[in-house]
C-alpha cells in the first residue's frame, strides 16, 4: 500500500510570515506608511516607557515583599499599546488577562488601583464608573468568555462598541479560548481576540502547544479572519487592530490577532527562566526590542533625542510615586472587608458568618 497521501490529506501550508510595518532599526520597510501620526506614536511610545518603568518598581518591590507576585511585560508593549491605540476608551471595552496595564491605564483606569490590586487591597479590584475595562484575570483565558459576552451585548443593545480580550499562546490552547471563538463566529460579535504569543506558557514553549503551522490560522475554523503580525511593531499592531475594530463596527464580526513577540523577563517573579530559556534566543529577540525601534523612527523626525528620553524617565518615575504614594493614603482593610461585594444583598448566612467573625477579633 502506497505511503503517499491523497491531495485531500496533504499537511496544512506553512505559517504565513507576520505582517511588518516597522523594522528594528525604526525604519519604514518598503513602500509601507506609518498608520499613526508623530503625536499618536509619541503617546504610544509614552505608555509603553510607563509601562515598562512599573515592571521594574513592581519586579523590585515583590522582591521586598511588598506587592504580591507580579507578571511582566516586558518585550510585549507594542502588542499591548498598539491595540490599545487603537480603540475608543468611550465605547469600546479592554478585557485583560495580567499583563495589560498600559491598555487600562489608556481606557482610564487609575495607576493607583492597579497598584492597590498588587498590595492586595481590596480597593483594588474596584473599577470606577464609566472606566470599560474588566479587572486583570489570573486563571488562563477565563476572561476569553466575557469579552464575548460584552461584545454580544452591546451588538444585541445596538450600541457601537467592540470589545477586546488579551491572552497568550498558552490560552489559547484552553477551551474557554475555544468555545469563546465558536459563539463569537456564530453571532458575529464585534470582539477581538488579541493573542499575545510571547513563545512560552510559562515554562511550555509554543512548539509542544500546538502542532497549528500558524494559531491564526484557527480564526476561519471558526468563521471569522485571523492575522499574524509582528507584535514588536507597534505600527503592524495598531494597523491590524484598527482595521478589526472596523469590521467588528460594520457587524462583520471577530477577528484574530496574532502578535508574534517574546517575554523578555520570567512569566512571574515566581518563576526562573534560566532554568528553560536558551540565552541565544532571548539576545536575538532583544534586537527587536519594541521600545527601542519607535524611538529611532521618531528621532529621525526629530521627536526624540537623548535629552528628551532623561525627562520622560524622570517624568514617568515620579509619576509612578505619586500613584504608590496615593495608594499608600487608603486605609487598610479590617476583616470585614472579607464579606463585602460578595453579594448586592447579603445572605443570612453570610451576615452570620461576618458577625461571628468580628466578634472573635
Amino acid at each position: 500500500m502506497s505511503d503517499a497521501l491523497s491531495p485531500q490529506f496533504k499537511p496544512a501550508a506553512k505559517s504565513v510570515a507576520p505582517h511588518k510595518l516597522l523594522g528594528p532599526k525604526g525604519k519604514l520597510l518598503g513602500t509601507a506608511k506609518a498608520p499613526m501620526t508623530d503625536a499618536q506614536a509619541l503617546e504610544a511610545l509614552r505608555l509603553m516607557m510607563l509601562g515598562r518603568a512599573f515592571d521594574t518598581k513592581c519586579f523590585s518591590l515583590q522582591r521586598q515583599g511588598k506587592i504580591g507576585t507580579f507578571a511582566p511585560l516586558h518585550g510585549q508593549e507594542a502588542s499591548i499599546v498598539g491595540s490599545a491605540m487603537a480603540l475608543n476608551p468611550e465605547s469600546d471595552w479592554v478585557v485583560p488577562q495580567y499583563r495589560e496595564t498600559p491598555a487600562l491605564l489608556r481606557q482610564g483606569y487609575p495607576l493607583e488601583q492597579i497598584i492597590l490590586y498588587r498590595q492586595g487591597h481590596p480597593h483594588g479590584g474596584f473599577v470606577p464608573d464609566g472606566i470599560k475595562v474588566l479587572q486583570f484575570q489570573i486563571s488562563l483565558a477565563a476572561q476569553i468568555p466575557h469579552a464575548v459576552g460584552l461584545a454580544w451585548g452591546m451588538q444585541l443593545q445596538q450600541q457601537d462598541g467592540v470589545s477586546v480580550a488579551y491572552f497568550g499562546d498558552g490560552s489559547s490552547s484552553e477551551g474557554d479560548f475555544h468555545e469563546s471563538c465558536n459563539l463569537a463566529g456564530v453571532l458575529k460579535a464585534p470582539v477581538i481576540f488579541l493573542l499575545q504569543n510571547n513563545q512560552w506558557a510559562i515554562s511550555t514553549p509554543r512548539e509542544i502547544q500546538s502542532a497549528a503551522s500558524d494559531l491564526a490560522a484557527r480564526a476561519p475554523g471558526y468563521g471569522f479572519p485571523g492575522i499574524s503580525v509582528d507584535g514588536n511593531d507597534l505600527f503592524a499592531v495598531y494597523q491590524a487592530t484598527a482595521e478589526a475594530v472596523t469590521r467588528a463596527r460594520a457587524g462583520k464580526g471577530p477577528t484574530l490577532i496574532e502578535c508574534h513577540t517574546y517575554r523578555m523577563w520570567a512569566h512571574t517573579t515566581a518563576d526562573d527562566p534560566s532554568r528553560y530559556v536558551d540565552e541565544k534566543e532571548e539576545k536575538r529577540w532583544g534586537t527587536r526590542d519594541p521600545i527601542d525601534r519607535v524611538q529611532r523612527y521618531l528621532a529621525d523626525s526629530g521627536n526624540w533625542s537623548d535629552d528628551k528620553a532623561k525627562a520622560w524617565e524622570a517624568e514617568i518615575a515620579d509619576e509612578i510615586q505619586s500613584a504608590f504614594d496615593n495608594a499608600a493614603k487608603v486605609p487598610p482593610a479590617g476583616p470585614e472587608a472579607l464579606y463585602e461585594h460578595v453579594f448586592e444583598t447579603p445572605t443570612s448566612t453570610l451576615n452570620r458568618q461576618r458577625a461571628a467573625h468580628l466578634q472573635e477579633q
